[in-house]
C-alpha cells in the first residue's frame, strides 16, 4: 500500500463474496482493502478506527440496510464515499443513494472487470482537482464518475454476438447446448461455446452436463434468471 491509495473498506455479509470483493480490489492498481466487515455494526466500529476513502457496500446486512449504514455514517461526521455492490434493482433505491454519497452502483453478480472499470472511473473523478475553467471541464469530472464505459469483454468476443447469444438463452428456459446455440445464432460450434462459458464465469448461466448419448456428456447452458 502506499500513501497515495484510496483506502476500501469492504462491507458484504457473505464471508466468501467479501473475501472476493476484496480481492478484486487490490487487484485494481491504486486501491488497497484496509478492512471487511460483515454487518452495519462491524462497518461503524471500523470506520471509528481505521482510515476509509471508499466503502464497498452491500445494501442487503444482516443488521439493517445498506443505505441507513451510508445515512448513519454521514450523520456522524464520516464522509468517505460509497459504491453500492447489490442485486437490487429499484430506482427509488438509487436516488435515495445518491445523497447519502453512493457514487456508483454495481449490480450482482459482476466480474472483475466492472467492477475494475467503476474503480478506475472513481479514481479519476477523485483526481480532478484545482478550479475548473468552463462548464465542459466540470461536465467531463461528472462525465468520469457517472458515465463509466462497458466492461471490456475477454478477447475475441464481441458486443452484438454475444447479445445475440444472451437473446437466444433467454428465450429457452430449458436450455441449449453449444451446438443448438450456435445453429440458432449462426456462429460455430466453438465460438458458441466461449460466449457461453462467458456468461457462466460471469453468473448470468450455468452449466450441466447432458447425458443420454453415446460418448462424452454434451454441456447444457440454462439462463439464470435470478443470478
Amino acid at each position: 500500500m502506499t500513501d497515495a491509495d484510496i483506502r476500501v473498506l469492504v462491507v458484504e455479509d457473505d464471508p466468501v463474496a467479501a473475501d472476493a470483493h476484496a480481492l478484486y480490489v487490490d487487484r485494481v492498481p491504486g486501491f488497497t482493502t484496509v478492512s471487511k466487515a460483515h454487518s452495519a455494526a462491524q462497518a461503524r466500529r471500523l470506520v471509528g478506527r481505521v482510515p476509509v476513502d471508499l466503502i464497498l457496500l452491500d445494501l442487503y446486512l444482516p443488521d439493517g440496510h445498506g443505505l441507513e449504514l451510508a445515512r448513519s455514517l454521514r450523520a456522524a461526521g464520516h464522509r468517505m464515499d460509497v459504491i453500492a455492490v447489490t442485486s437490487a434493482r429499484d430506482l427509488a433505491v438509487v436516488r435515495e443513494g445518491v445523497s447519502l454519497g453512493v457514487v456508483q452502483y454495481v449490480l450482482k453478480p459482476f466480474a472483475f472487470a466492472t467492477l475494475r472499470d467503476r474503480l478506475t472511473s472513481y479514481a479519476r473523478f477523485r483526481a480532478s482537482d484545482g478550479e475548473a475553467g468552463s462548464q465542459d471541464e466540470v461536465d467531463r469530472a461528472l462525465a468520469a464518475l457517472r458515465t463509466p464505459g462497458p466492461a471490456a469483454l475477454p478477447k475475441g468476443l464481441s458486443a452484438p454476438t454475444l447479445e445475440a447469444v444472451v437473446r437466444v438463452l433467454r428465450a429457452t428456459p430449458p436450455g441449449l447446448t453449444a451446438t443448438t446455440t450456435a445453429e440458432s445464432v449462426g456462429i460455430s460450434r466453438i465460438t458458441a461455446r466461449r460466449y457461453l462459458e462467458h456468461l457462466v464465469d460471469a453468473g448470468r448461466a450455468e452449466r450441466s452436463p447432458l447425458y443420454g448419448q453415446v460418448g462424452r456428456p454434451e454441456l447444457h447452458y440454462r439462463w439464470l434468471s435470478t443470478p
